[in-house]
């Protein structure tokens, strides 16, 4: 093997021939080349995209905006975002020609020349760079481009050219570059770190470390209200005097205040003193990265801050290295998408954490190309799924990312990590704490909690203690117990996992073996189309399968005036009919035939660690403790939930469990029914929350901008119940801190009254007259997906006629976050979504200016918010409690509008019949002005004219 190096040749001399580029932005196209850019009629842009060399950004999209398929990949059509990829792994880019540009530190190319001129020019800057000599870890990113070139990556001979312009060793053989588990840092155990003190936080110290933050910041002035903030919240990180009473606040700060800052600085401090680690969470991801990024004034070296603040979430948000090296193994051989998979390994290579989803893997990697679901690089295929994580048995066990981020977080000063998380982590140590078994490790040291996007506290609690016999979620059971018995993922069963470990033990390995048996009773794969096939001729195998197959006919006998399936359906248990009835008999049993040789085995296997203590190595121990993790939770936990379900169906004449709401539903896509559930959940599910997070904790902050309802006699009395704080022993103390902006002057409220709302016709061409009298800019909020959709259909091209570009959740191949990230980018166009986008959009500036809400966003009125409603509601019928749900959201849309104090927007609801009294959750100052559409949008034209000038 040579030691030499190729002599680096100067960038001045590096041609990479490269192709035009091409910008297809609503209603136009344009392409550069050698001779500069010119704008191209459709026709031409077809021609190009499917018939010569191309660049593109996004080549789905470009193809979707011609009215063409998504494109296989092809050694013609040269995706930039590929390139952005392989060259700043694990670098954020919204995925558009402007976030290219963008993210390369250039202005916003505005007009289809501008963009495909800066799309050839990012892709020569991004080549040039590769050419640097300087270029980090070239010989590792030469391997891979070896191999993608083989496999013809269509920039693969242009990236080798440019590897080989900054030099490369000479030398005999490589390898393929994509085995990066063999070059990733393995984890190291350390000492415990024990119990985190219990010295106070007082409020002056708090308000000198958030001066301290503000200035690391760059800003040289602590506001009054938001130092108040900082100085109250402390109170949450003061020391509890009784077990069981935790100190509780609840604390509304108006956007602008400062709030993530403000309850930083009294929880730094806390974690300083006391050496232990405070939990921030939140309810997005968008909030997850927020905070993440302000962690920097408190540690601005990169290296500190990794070790202090971690974020936190599931293990099926972070890439499996052995699901990655599987995918790339097949991908070789020819089964799979080879190019995706090697781009993949260069992220796995350089990412922070391994977080696939809202952390720094780009999200639109995967849809780029047509390409089929199972071999795309996507979460869906690389993380860990369900139970799937076979732990210390997995060759990569020492470097895997979900091990690392659990170990930092028991050394972190700061867990940024979400509700759901919290909730369900903390329900399982509860679990095994109250068998006398230690707690996992994860949220052990779970005493100072903040919950920002506190207004969602009660959704979370909601959907973490909730229980769902459903045929998929069995299947899943089945799978993670007998393993994959047939075509599909990874995935290995009990006897794999375990067998070699049992092996010496004879009842260990019966109770091993009568599991397994006794799963194959539930159902396995294909479910659905047994259960509800096409063809109306049912084919239940097993009782598990033959109770949904019953559950479903009392389904479609209850709930045939809903419309048919095209949304599901859903109805109320009881009265149960005597088919569900004799079903749930047979499939009580089949459970518990399930249940009682997993406990057995997860005894013998706590036998093992105990009696065998002094001959098992750390991996053998590792496996055990991880199968009883995964036993716990399905033996102890989901198993006896269902069947508790099953059993309250045959208690003859009995009452139902006033603290549940049990019904049968049926989820539908296209008009086919997938799946079948029995449900229950809590009624209040702060119950469980405050028994498994709030009462063993000593502090909690519970924090929003939208947390009060000024329309109530008590602001607080909502946020009470659904905080779980109205059952505290001492009462949680209440903070309301209003935002410094100017929203009289910087906000418009319209309500237009001349539309019919069920109308969508006419909703698209109020929300057109709208957007392009802003000049784009704008955001349609919508209550249901289908109306989304219709929208979208007659407003996209009304709107590319004006060069406006418009995209929408549910209709575009992008996730919500790289929707927002393409949105933010671009000053004028325009996003439709549901509430997800609602909760997640943050964007400060220009490229938010204009808010259009479809209709009331009333809670839907089903069976589980009636029974709600009939508990937490008071007067007229319970409407008080629908109305402090719609107002609540109403405000969270408000407040995406005015990020800063110099942003200026209009918010406009496109339902007549809104009551005035759901806008009184706005912020003071506001006013609320009713008019026809012709009104609104000259208002609105001249309104943001103004701002603009």
């Amino acid at each position: 093997m040579s030691a030499t190096i190729d002599t680096p040749v100067a960038k001045a001399d590096i041609s990479f021939d490269l192709p035009p580029a091409l910008a297809t932005p609503p209603g136009a196209g344009a392409v550069c080349d050698d001779e500069g850019a010119r704008k191209i009629g459709r026709g031409a842009a077809e021609g190009y995209l499917l018939g010569s060399s191309i660049i593109v950004a996004h080549a789905s999209i470009t193809a979707r905006r011609l009215g063409l398929e998504a494109p296989s990949r092809s050694p013609l059509i040269l995706d930039a975002l590929e390139l952005f990829a392989f060259v700043r792994p694990a670098r954020f880019c919204a995925p558009s020609p402007t976030g290219l540009a963008l993210s390369l530190g250039h202005a916003e190319p505005r007009g289809p020349e501008a963009q495909a001129q800066a799309l050839r020019s990012a892709a020569q800057e991004l080549l040039l760079e590769l050419a640097d000599p300087a270029y980090p870890k070239r010989e590792e990113a030469y391997g891979v481009a070896l191999t993608l070139e083989r496999a013809g990556w269509s920039w693969g001979n242009r990236v080798i050219q440019a590897l080989e312009a900054g030099g490369i060793r000479n030398r005999t053989s490589r390898g393929s570059g994509l085995d990066v588990w063999a070059r990733l840092p393995e984890w190291e155990d350390e000492p415990p770190r024990g119990e985190a003190g219990s010295a106070p936080v007082d409020s002056e110290s708090a308000r000198i470390r958030l001066e301290k933050l503000l200035r690391s910041s760059g800003l040289d002035e602590t506001r009054p209200a938001q130092s108040d903030y900082a100085a109250e919240a402390a109170f949450a990180f003061s020391p509890r005097n009784e077990e069981g009473r935790p100190r509780v606040l609840l604390a509304e700060a108006g956007t602008g205040t400062g709030k993530t800052m403000g309850y930083l600085a009294p929880a730094s401090v806390w974690a300083e003193r006391n050496h232990g680690a405070a939990w921030i969470s939140t309810y997005t991801r968008a909030l997850q990265r927020q905070i993440d990024r302000e962690s920097k004034a408190l540690w601005p070296d990169e290296a500190e801050r990794r070790k202090k603040t971690v974020v936190r979430k599931g293990r099926e948000n972070y890439l499996c290295l052995l699901n990655l090296q599987d995918m790339v193994q097949a991908a070789q051989l020819g089964n799979g998408d080879l190019i995706g998979m090697a781009l993949a390994t260069r992220w796995a290579a350089h990412t922070r954490d391994g977080d696939m989803t809202g952390g720094d893997y780009p999200g639109w990697l995967s849809g780029l190309f047509a390409v089929q679901p199972a071999h795309q690089a996507s979460p869906v295929n690389l993380v860990d799924r369900r139970g799937e994580c076979v732990h210390a048995a997995c060759p990569h066990y020492r470097l895997c990312f979900v091990e690392k981020t659990i170990r930092a977080s028991r050394r972190a000063d700061l867990v940024v990590a979400n509700h759901a998380l919290v909730m369900t982590q903390a329900a399982f140590d509860g679990s095994r704490t109250a068998r006398g078994l230690k707690q996992d490790g994860e949220t052990a040291a779970l005493k100072r909690i903040v919950f920002d996007e506190g207004h969602h506290l009660f959704d979370a609690a909601d959907s973490a203690f909730s229980a769902s016999l459903s045929g998929q979620e069995a299947a899943e059971l089945r799978r993670w117990i007998r393993g994959p018995e047939g075509r599909g993922r990874r995935g290995r069963g009990l006897e794999i996992r375990l067998g070699d470990l049992c092996a010496d033990n004879e009842a260990a390995s019966k109770a091993l073996k009568d599991a397994v048996a006794a799963a194959a009773q539930l159902p396995g794969e294909g479910v659905s189309g047994r259960i509800a096939p096409a063809s109306g001729e049912v084919n239940p195998i097993g009782p598990i399968e033959r109770f949904l197959v019953a559950a479903l006919e009392q389904l479609r006998a209850r709930a045939a005036e809903s419309g048919g399936t095209e949304f599901g359906l859903e109805c109320a248990l009881r009265p149960v009919t005597e088919p569900v009835i004799e079903a749930a008999r047979e499939a009580a049993q089949a459970l518990a035939a399930v249940e009682a040789p997993l406990l057995a085995l997860s005894r013998h296997l706590e036998d093992i660690l105990d009696e065998e203590a002094a001959e098992l190595d750390p991996s053998a121990r590792a496996r055990i403790e991880g199968a009883l993790r995964g036993m716990d939770r399905r033996a102890r936990m989901t198993l006896p939930g269902w069947r508790s379900m099953l059993a309250a169906l045959d208690e003859a004449g009995a009452e139902p469990d006033p603290d549940y709401v049990d019904w049968l539903s049926a989820e539908a896509a296209f008009g086919r029914i997938h799946d079948v559930a029995l449900r229950r959940h809590w009624i209040d599910p702060t119950v469980p929350l405050e028994a498994a997070v709030i009462m063993p904790s000593h502090g909690v902050l519970v924090t929003s901008a939208t947390l009060s309802d000024p329309s109530a006699q008590d602001p607080f009395d909502m946020a009470r119940v659904r905080s779980g704080a109205a059952r505290l022993i001492d009462p949680a103390r209440t903070l309301k801190v209003e935002s410094p902006f100017d929203y009289a002057n910087n906000s418009r409220i319209i309500v237009v009254n001349d539309l019919t709302k069920d109308e969508p016709r006419q909703t698209a061409a109020a929300m057109r007259e709208l957007f392009l009298a802003a000049g784009g800019g704008g955001v349609g909020l919508f209550t249901a997906i289908r109306r989304l959709k219709a929208v979208y259909e007659r407003l996209g091209p009304d709107l590319a006629r004006a060069g406006i570009p418009l995209y929408a959740q549910h209709v575009d191949p992008l996730e919500v976050g790289a929707l927002v990230d393409v949105f933010r980018a671009e000053n004028d166009s325009c996003l439709l979504g549901t509430d997800a986008v609602r909760d997640g959009v943050d964007v400060p500036g220009r490229s938010l200016r204009i808010l259009a809400f479809d209709r009331v966003p009333w809670p839907r009125p089903d069976l589980l918010h009636k029974a709600r409603r009939a508990r937490f509601g008071s007067g007229h019928g319970g409407r008080t409690y629908d109305d402090a749900l719609a107002r609540g959201r109403i405000a969270q849309a408000f407040g995406r509008l005015i990020r800063r104090a110099d942003d200026k927007g209009v918010f406009v609801m496109l339902d007549a019949a809104c009551p005035t009294r759901l806008f009184s959750g706005l912020p003071e100052g506001t006013e609320v002005m009713r008019m026809g559409l012709a009104d609104a949008v000259d208002l609105t034209k001249e309104y943001l004219k103004a701002d603009e000038a």
